[in-house]
């Protein structure tokens, strides 16, 4: 069995790779970054350490790779893949849209019975295979298109690993926390698909997508955030500090409301759930930079992600906000060169001003109570 997966980088080799490899699918990896395709060629194997106390250590082989920047390769791939994968970034999706439509067009022009295709992009972001499948069909003509609708599913996905910043000799070793989730909404399938062993399958992705978003993504960004303006360099330091952590806390428990309210999660549950998140971040044998998880700060702040989603929803529901809107506030004081939306923020902020900016990437109206919260935190930073 053959999978295509796009993007080689730490999270498509520690996590989906991996299961994929052992699911029994000799993996082709797609990526435009020369010396990963390079090494992945050459060794056609790689390891993978648990962030545990024995650092438990596996060998990923039957891989190879490809130049992502080739068009026919990719498009070739594409036709003769049994499932293709993502992990590329949900702002990259649109770049690996022209391979998949030109695989797709040979795929599906051969005039042969057709084997369904599974497409699931394993993004951080809800309905990322559903952005994918939009920019590829924005590509195909109309005959690919009908014959796609019959024959291609991209099912959306909830993923969840905590793949830090790596910094090993091995270019291709990666270190990976213990703990996975990848959830796959089945009535977006083929009625026939092939379960890969590892992956679970829902009819209904909303609750758990949300749960993840709004409880992993939410309390790892407000801990960078927080962190960041309290000077500590990794989320295992921030959360060390009891007013990150209870900071980070509050949050879960305002997005915990919104889940529970929303999806008739069990209230107990879900505190087991929070905690159970807390200890994933603080685990000792992790060494996670704030300044890669709090990395592209307006699509975190941007209407219908990890921050701004819950508050309003929060605020909907009548219930409280205060330490979101902390977390809003704090990403607004992320200041990092080296990352081109944090450079983009702080320019608007300088210009515009904190109300302006703030309403700009979220989308909410400067009067609203939610921005004005955040407004308010914002200038007690200032001070």
């Amino acid at each position: 069995m053959k999978a295509l997966h796009f993007g080689a980088g730490n999270i498509g080799r520690g996590f989906i790779g991996l299961i994929l490899s052992r699911a029994g699918y000799n993996v082709v990896f797609s990526d435009v970054n020369q010396e990963l395709v390079k090494a992945l060629e050459q060794r056609g194997e790689y390891t993978v350490e648990l962030a545990n106390e024995a650092k438990d250590l596996e060998t990923v082989t039957g891989v190879s790779a490809i130049d992502g920047t080739n068009l026919d390769t990719v498009a070739q791939n594409v036709a003769e893949a049994e499932l293709i994968t993502t992990a590329v970034g949900v702002n990259i999706l649109k770049h690996i849209a022209p391979g998949i439509a030109k695989g797709l067009t040979s795929r599906l022009g051969t005039g042969d019975v057709f084997q369904p295709l599974h497409i699931i992009a394993c993004e951080n972001a809800i309905g990322a295979s559903t952005q994918l499948k939009e920019h590829v069909y924005g590509l195909l003509d109309e005959r690919t298109r009908l014959l796609a609708d019959q024959y291609v599913y991209f099912p959306d996905s909830a993923v969840d690993r905590i793949v830090p910043i790596q910094h090993h000799e091995d270019p291709l070793h990666v270190q990976v926390e213990p703990f996975y989730e990848w959830v796959v909404d089945r009535s977006q399938m083929a009625s026939a698909f092939k379960p890969v062993e590892g992956v679970m399958y829902v009819d209904d992705l909303e609750p758990y997508i949300e749960r993840k978003l709004f409880t992993v993504n939410t309390g790892h960004c407000i801990a960078a955030y927080i962190g960041y303006v309290n000077g500590f360099d990794t989320i295992q330091k921030a959360i060390a500090d009891e007013k990150v952590k209870s900071i980070v806390y509050g949050a879960l428990q305002e997005t915990g409301a919104v889940l529970v309210k929303r999806f008739g999660f069990n209230a107990d549950d879900h505190q087991l759930y929070i905690a159970k998140i807390l200890e994933r971040f603080v685990n000792p044998h992790l060494t996670d930079e704030v300044t890669r998880v709090g990395r592209s700060p307006l699509r975190k702040l941007s209407p219908n992600d990890r921050l701004v989603r819950p508050a309003l929803q929060a605020y909907e529901y009548g219930t409280e906000t205060t330490h979101l809107a902390m977390g809003m506030a704090a990403a607004c004081k992320f200041d990092i060169s080296e990352d081109p939306e944090a450079v983009e923020l702080q320019t608007t902020i300088q210009q515009k001003g904190i109300e302006a900016a703030l309403s700009q990437y979220t989308s909410m109206d400067e009067s609203h109570p939610v921005l004005k919260q955040a407004v308010a935190h914002y200038q007690q930073l200032q001070k």
